[in-house]
């Protein structure tokens, strides 16, 4: 009986390093790797030993004869990725770990604290001699693990406890509640390390460039998410869940969390660790049908196979398709798994009393319309046209007008510069090689501010691999400056820069009493949401910090 990758999936490629005959693809060395959606296992190669169920730090593979339901599809979408017979050796290649030629101590500021960022600082900490310092502008680290993931994948924030590892990890330090570019700028960091790397993601959102967008009622996906998962900027953000429907514009995977969310019995929710505020204006919602818009058609929807089927899996949300011909032959397999699973859902029956969520193709909004507030969003009809192989939509002379009081933008990422460091405006990316920043000595990037805003979790952990090799080659070339100040008086500068400035202990204090409060009602964990009270509860190891040197709350 062969185990099962499901949608929990993270990517990092533990479990391929694990498996003893290297039946789990694709692996990091591999072509595909970077555009997988997930990891599959091959159910006739697979000796069923369960060293990946191990090596999974989000709880994502199975037995077969252990699988829920929901996770029962996954039988067939792994078997379908190895249908065609893969070359490859009987053990997976481990990429060589170039090793420190000195044992001086190595001192490197990493600036974020998301999955690229703890993945290479794992990655440095295993060189003897190195010292890492992960610095964030929120008090909470993490980054979208905390306030990205939609609550309802639990599993999936179970990553969480690999993160607590790399902070336990001797060498590894925290300077939260500090932003680099506003308290500390990049030349100071500079000064007090042999080398910064930068990690910081793709906060800002793409534009529509419609009329109307800037309308209240319109506003972005990640703010939404970033307001149900409790992320302090957005605590006392509302959002208009009076009418009937509201309209998601794009369809990844942020649009599904999205979609889902709205359409989620908020009952269901009140087990996880959705914000408090967020349950209770759900309670209240009225919406009832979620239109996703995509200008392209299905095969080019940018939602993956493992989302859509965990979506389709549940019963209490009816699932409409509209605008596209989801007949038409696919030649790629996972493709025509989406196409098949959306079809499946679209041929139910009607889910009596359920929430809806409809998904448009070949649609694109071209007006958000509203006297004061949206009212409406304009969207006109597409022809969807191949040109050497790649489709693109083409607009035609039919509009409608879908009537709704909250429009959601979920069409991609962008990075945005870091003041001191080069910024290329068109990729919206730091320019680099390998990892390198371009023109600027000792300074490194990772994740998405390095690469775009692609991939998923476990994608960080190779990316990390590649800059931190770049890093660790260049101190044993003796190219990386010997810093000119210490730690300590970074502390003491941080100090003098940041009232909110808190470290580990701190970031523990706040996580246990999250937790606590959550336990008590029945829940992972009960988010703060605002500042003031996370650096009350940061407060509470604040003694046993003046006691070990650490960074104290002014």
């Amino acid at each position: 009986m062969a185990h099962v990758v499901t949608q929990a999936c993270c990517g990092d490629a533990s479990c391929v390093f694990a498996c003893p005959v290297n039946a789990i693809h694709p692996t990091p060395d591999e072509p595909d790797f970077a555009l997988a959606e997930m990891l599959y296992i091959d159910p006739v190669s697979c000796v069923d030993c369960g060293a990946c169920v191990t090596a999974c730090p989000v709880g994502a593979i199975a037995p077969q004869d252990k699988l829920t339901e929901a996770q029962l599809p996954f039988v067939d979408i792994n078997a379908v990725f190895h249908a065609e017979p893969r070359n490859h050796p009987a053990q997976a290649p481990v990429a060589p770990v170039t090793g420190r030629t000195s044992h001086d101590d190595l001192r490197v500021a990493i600036v974020g604290s998301g999955p690229a960022a703890l993945y290479a600082a794992d990655e440095l900490l295993k060189r003897p001699g190195v010292h890492v310092t992960v610095i964030d502008r929120l008090p909470t680290p993490h980054g979208l693990v905390r306030s990205g993931v939609a609550p309802d994948h639990q599993s999936t924030r179970s990553i969480d406890g690999l993160f607590r590892q790399i902070e336990d990890q001797p060498g590894f330090s925290y300077v939260l509640g500090v932003e680099v570019g506003t308290d500390i700028s990049h030349a100071e960091l500079a000064d007090h390390h042999h080398a910064v790397v930068y990690a910081t993601g793709a906060s800002s959102d793409r534009r529509l460039g419609v009329p109307g967008e800037d309308l209240p009622g319109s506003t972005t996906a990640t703010a939404f998410v970033a307001w149900y998962n409790g992320h302090p900027d957005h605590a006392d953000h509302t959002f208009d869940l009076s009418g009937e429907r509201a309209v998601i514009v794009g369809n990844g995977n942020v649009a599904l969390d999205v979609a889902r969310i709205l359409a989620t019995e908020p009952d269901r929710l009140a087990s996880t660790d959705i914000a408090d505020h967020a349950l209770e204006a759900l309670r209240g919602s009225a919406v009832r049908e979620i239109v996703l818009l995509g200008r392209r058609g299905a095969a080019q929807a940018a939602f993956t196979l493992p989302e859509l089927v965990g979506l389709v899996a549940r019963d209490d949300i009816e699932i409409a398709v509209e605008g596209d011909d989801l007949v038409a032959p696919v030649d790629d397999p996972m493709t025509r798994e989406k196409i098949a699973t959306l079809r499946a859902a679209a041929s139910r029956p009607a889910r009596t009393g359920a929430r809806r969520i409809v998904f448009r193709f070949a649609a694109s909004p071209v007006e958000v319309r509203g006297d004061g507030a949206v009212e409406g969003v304009v969207v006109r009809h597409n022809r969807l046209v191949t040109t050497e192989g790649v489709v693109r939509p083409e607009p035609t002379d039919v509009t409608e007008t879908i009537r709704t009081g909250l429009v959601l933008r979920s069409i991609g990422y962008r990075g945005v510069p870091i003041p001191g460091v080069p910024f290329d405006e068109r990729a919206a990316v730091v320019p680099h090689r390998a990892g390198r920043v371009d023109g600027l000595a000792a300074t490194y990037v990772v994740g998405w501010i390095k690469r775009g805003p692609n991939g998923f979790i476990g994608t960080n952990k190779s990316c990390a691999q590649e800059t931190v090799e770049s890093l660790v080659a260049d101190a044993n070339a003796g190219v990386l400056p010997a810093p000119a100040r210490t730690h300590r008086e970074l502390r003491a500068l941080v100090r003098s820069r940041s009232a909110a400035a808190i470290d580990a202990r701190g970031w523990r204090a706040i996580d246990q009493l999250e937790r606590l409060e959550g336990a008590s009602r029945g829940r992972p964990r009960r988010k703060l949401v605002r500042l003031a009270d996370l650096l009350e509860a940061a407060a509470v190891a604040a003694p046993a910090r003046r006691r070990r040197r650490g960074l104290v709350r002014r």
